[in-house]
């Protein structure tokens, strides 16, 4: 009986999974049908260490419209397009592969992987074994279910209820110090349910296991817009956070050994700043909003 309900429970959660995902599915297969080509740039190209001119392998994951894929797993997505358009300047290929968020920064040191972009926030924490080059620029968001039935407007209204995020995020870290803030008695402290992948962080929002998903703004506003028709959720608006909370850089990750493998990266975006490539993937995205002014390593130029 026990493996009866276990087995019903799984089925239930892939069906209720693949709803959240046919719309972003039919979104990624456009997506990718006008990926902008870029021409290798020989001086950038110069500077791409000789270990990597065969090609740079990319930890990635799903986190719609950073990463996405499509029916066929294909990838797409912003970070996608420009890890295509890094490449071309660099003239060696980028191989995305899907890893799980909890076990990416291993993947890096076990060598199965060169380079992270999977919409990894650069921290100081992260920076003891990274290095970042920063190409995005966002604060974090709440998402909750369509008509906000629980009337969450600020991010202390989570006290005392169940909020959903990825394993080793910032958003787990921003949960647990917010909490702290939460009255000793009445509500009590948020109740943080830490699940392996965003996807499975808003199927927790939408079997109403959890009120709320904590995730990046960009991330929130797509899965509100885009999730079962945009039926599903609705981004929480805080007027005293308008750019969401704790505002902090994306960026690509990069060991710090292969520090000549950061500074190419970093050379070769400042090119797609200046020639307005960058612009136009994020444009295609929805995401000009999220534009960083300069390609930065750590936040410092």
């Amino acid at each position: 009986m026990v493996r009866a309900r276990f087995a019903t429970a799984a089925i239930a959660a892939a069906a209720l999974s693949a709803s959240l995902s046919a719309c972003s599915n039919n979104d990624a297969a456009q997506a990718q049908q006008s990926q902008p080509a870029v021409a290798k740039d020989a001086s950038l190209a110069a500077m791409v260490p000789a270990r990597f001119k065969g090609g740079v392998n990319v930890a990635s994951g799903v986190y719609a419209p950073m990463e996405m894929l499509t029916e066929n797993g294909k990838f797409t997505g912003f970070d996608y397009d420009l890890g295509q358009a890094l490449a071309g300047k660099l003239g060696v290929p980028f191989h995305f592969e899907n890893q799980d968020f909890d076990t990416i920064i291993p993947s890096l040191q076990s060598g199965k992987h060169n380079i992270i972009m999977a919409g990894m926030n650069d921290t100081a924490a992260r920076q003891k074994t990274l290095d970042f080059v920063d190409y995005f620029h966002a604060g974090l968001a709440i998402l909750v279910r369509k008509g906000n039935p629980d009337h969450i407007s600020t991010v202390l209204d989570l006290c005392g209820k169940t909020v959903a995020v990825g394993k080793a995020t910032v958003q787990g870290d921003l949960m647990r110090s917010e909490s702290r803030k939460c009255p000793g008695a009445g509500k009590g402290p948020i109740k943080i349910a830490e699940v392996p992948t965003e996807p499975d962080a808003q199927l927790q929002v939408r079997a109403q296991k959890a009120t709320a998903d904590v995730l990046d703004a960009a991330p929130a506003e797509y899965a509100a817009s885009t999730a079962g028709g945009g039926k599903l959720f609705e981004v929480v608006h805080d007027a005293q956070h308008p750019g969401g909370y704790s505002p902090v850089d994306t960026g690509i990750g990069v060991l710090k050994k292969d520090h000549d493998l950061t500074l190419a990266l970093q050379a070769a975006l400042k090119s797609l700043i200046a020639d307005g490539t960058y612009k136009k993937v994020l444009a295609k995205y929805e995401l000009t909003s999220y534009a960083i002014d300069s390609a930065k390593i750590n936040g410092h130029s």
